[in-house]
């Protein structure tokens, strides 16, 4: 009898946080955090919300040299050419998003879910938040 008390409580508490978010959280657009890269190199030409790519979730999982020297994702945002055609072929995200190790390329938004004409970037990179020096030019 208590196990069936702890699973309604349970059901009740998911299906409250449920409604909070339908009502307080826009689900359609997710919100890049620290560290993550936004790609759009391509995305936005294509019709298709840029990806978010969440480095720190794949980094606790991963040493870097599994993508970084393995896979072959170069250090800079936007360093690499990813199209769809690729990953579909295994290379970069596709040598793990396969259906096997990781969920597979047809659901389209669990990638493609930031906003629309976001730039390529690392958010919230340090880089982004460093000034210029005055009278400096950039290479």
């Amino acid at each position: 009898m208590k196990k069936l008390s702890k699973l309604r409580a349970g059901f009740l508490a998911g299906l409250i946080m449920t409604i909070f978010a339908a009502f307080f959280v826009d689900i359609n657009d997710a919100r890049a955090e620290y560290g993550d890269v936004v790609i759009n190199n391509y995305s936005d030409g294509a019709g298709m919300r840029p990806v978010v790519f969440p480095h720190w979730f794949h980094r606790m999982r991963f040493r870097c040299k599994v993508c970084h020297a393995d896979l072959g994702f170069k250090f800079k945002a936007g360093g690499n050419e990813i199209n769809m055609v690729k990953i579909i072929d295994g290379q970069f995200c596709g040598a793990c998003h396969n259906g096997e190790i990781a969920w597979s390329v047809e659901n389209c938004n669990l990638c493609h879910s930031a906003k629309p004409n976001t730039p390529t970037q690392v958010h919230e990179s340090t880089v982004q938040k460093l000034a210029q020096p005055t009278g400096a030019s950039k290479k």
